[in-house]
């Protein structure tokens, strides 16, 4: 939990004033018990009217304090909690969203919406209660030994006796709490891993007559998050009846022997009204220490989590690497594996001058996504080199490399917002190139039939359009920006061929000092292109323009005559 420390510090004005806030207040608390056994013990047999008024003001002073302060100081540990929250919970995001997708694939997408979420509530908790029991309980304890000892050693000692007891309980609990929290929180990674799954297919589920089988799918993962919180929930359970039992044993001890030292005229009534009451605050204190260490373990089970992605390095670094290349896009021997085991792409090579178009061709499963990933680093390559405009592309920053594509993905999301804001995305784009994006993405036209035209706000994932008109949006959106290299992963297939056809000539008409990367599997839509590479089992199995490829690779021009006819 060392990384936390940093988030306290820009609060540390805050901090210090609630501790100090808090500690007045539980002061006060202290003295009431002792006033209570004063007034008993010496105010009332004086019988003095004036020194009864003075004694019971005070105690109703050091009431209103204790109570103001307290709320004071509460108010300031959940702003304080809030704050520190929202900041770790900011920076969780922020570095979720710098990572790199081999890491994402590591952590699982459900496992980092768990974090951001589940997680950073246990430590917004353990906030809140450290700085409202924190410095509060370990002073009743405290002084409530040191009071007790100066009125009464004997009785004092008895109580006392029971903390080593007690404190063999925590570190017991302890050692069987924080593993199993730690497997609680992975059991709600799963849980949410799967009520993911069911949100994004609800459609394919109620069209297979699947919901039943999801119901019980669901079930079994809730049961197992219900059974492993109530294990370690109960576990941590056993301090506070554990705890309580010893202390309401120990005051029955006091009582009984007070009672003789009350008869033998050893010790006052007052006394031992006094001690019942330092017990009643001793037992809060204990209880308070019992909650922050139940809410401890929970938060430190959390807090690792929270580590291992703030603290995780991102494994796509600049690099200074040697070499350049005069090829605007080149390849040059790169393989890849996901797994590490059998390579997704072996031995590929081949150059693409600025300006011109490439297709991409082959197999579902035979490495083109995977090659597109590669060249936009969202992975590294195992082995290889790849150049975009003579440069090695790991010497670039991330953000300048990306800054060079537009590109539309084949699972791409369109979000709840306007058509406007869903093409600019966030770039302050000028309205003419988000019309003209439009335009050449053969989107403009079903556009302007919307109600609000431009402005017309979408459902989320675009649910009220077809799946045509979601990818004319989305290569809308990619082509906006008038970007260096375009690449169209799969995004024509819910075109028609009319439409397809047309988005081809605009792309060369008005984007034609953009380099274009297709990626189909109709090779219909990439066989005018200056270049067409055809992968097989992620290596180049033929290279060319669409003639060439049909008289010298025989997959090709096999799926051509099934595709286009003879």
């Amino acid at each position: 939990m060392k990384w936390l420390a940093s988030y306290f510090k820009p609060y540390r004005a805050r901090i210090v004033l609630e501790l100090i806030i808090k500690t007045i207040a539980t002061l006060m608390d202290l003295c009431i018990p002792w006033i209570l056994g004063h007034i008993i013990d010496v105010v009332i047999p004086s019988k003095s009217g004036p020194f009864i008024a003075i004694w019971g003001l005070l105690m109703i002073v050091c009431s209103v304090v204790c109570v103001a302060g307290n709320i004071s100081a509460n108010r300031l540990a959940a702003g304080i909690a809030r704050d520190t929250t929202r900041s770790i919970r900011h920076d969780l995001f922020a570095k979720t969203m710098s990572l790199s997708s081999e890491m994402t694939d590591a952590f699982t997408a459900s496992s980092l919406v768990s974090r951001i979420t589940n997680d950073t509530y246990n430590i917004n908790n353990m906030t809140g209660r450290l700085l409202r029991l924190g410095i509060r309980a370990p002073i009743l304890l405290l002084g409530g030994m040191i009071i007790t000892l100066s009125m009464d050693v004997p009785l004092a000692l008895v109580w006392i006796a029971v903390l080593p007891l007690a404190i063999g309980i925590f570190v017991l609990v302890s050692m069987r709490g924080i593993p199993l929290f730690t497997q609680l929180q992975h059991s709600v990674d799963e849980m949410v891993q799967v009520i993911r799954e069911n949100i994004s297919g609800v459609r394919v589920i109620k069209a297979l007559s699947k919901t039943e089988y999801e119901k019980e799918r669901f079930s079994r993962i809730n049961n197992r998050v219900s059974a492993d919180e109530e294990k370690a929930n109960v576990s941590m359970g056993l301090t506070n009846p554990a705890i309580n039992m010893l202390l309401n044993i120990a005051l029955s001890i006091v009582i009984f022997v007070g009672a003789y030292r009350v008869d033998s005229g050893r010790t006052g009534v007052g006394t031992i009204v006094a001690f019942a009451s330092y017990f009643t605050v001793i037992l809060n204190a204990i209880m308070g220490i019992t909650r922050i260490f139940v809410t401890i373990s929970r938060a430190a089970a959390s807090s690792k989590r929270i580590g291992e992605v703030l603290l995780s390095e991102n494994g796509l670094k600049r690099q200074s690497t040697e070499g350049t290349d005069g090829s605007f896009i080149r390849f040059s021997n790169v393989s890849f594996s996901y797994n590490k085991n059998k390579n997704n792409l072996t031995g590929i090579s081949f150059s693409l001058d600025k300006g011109k178009s490439l297709g991409i061709i082959g197999a579902t499963g035979s490495g083109k996504t995977t090659l597109i990933n590669l060249l936009m680093r969202f992975y590294d390559a195992d082995d290889g080199q790849i150049f975009i405009d003579g440069r090695d592309i790991r010497s670039y920053e991330n953000n300048e490399l990306r800054k060079k594509f537009g590109v539309v993905f084949q699972n791409d999301i369109l979000f709840a917002d306007s058509v406007r804001n869903n093409v600019d995305f966030g770039r302050a784009l000028p309205e003419e190139d988000i019309i003209k994006a439009l335009k050449c993405a053969q989107a403009y036209d079903f556009v302007n039939q919307l109600e609000a035209g431009i402005d017309t706000v979408l459902n989320p994932k675009g649910n009220d359009l077809s799946g045509g008109q979601k990818q004319r949006l989305l290569i809308a959106r990619a082509l906006a920006a008038g970007p260096e290299i375009l690449v169209l992963d799969d995004s024509s297939s819910a075109l028609d061929y009319k439409t397809d056809a047309a988005l081809r000539e605009a792309l060369r008409a008005e984007y034609s000092d953009s380099t274009v990367i297709i990626i189909a599997q109709r090779i219909s839509s990439v066989k005018d292109l200056d270049s067409i590479i055809f992968i097989d089992n992620g290596k180049i199995d033929g290279m060319g323009r669409h003639e060439t490829l049909m008289e010298s690779c025989q997959i090709y021009r096999e799926t051509a005559e099934l595709q286009m006819g003879a």
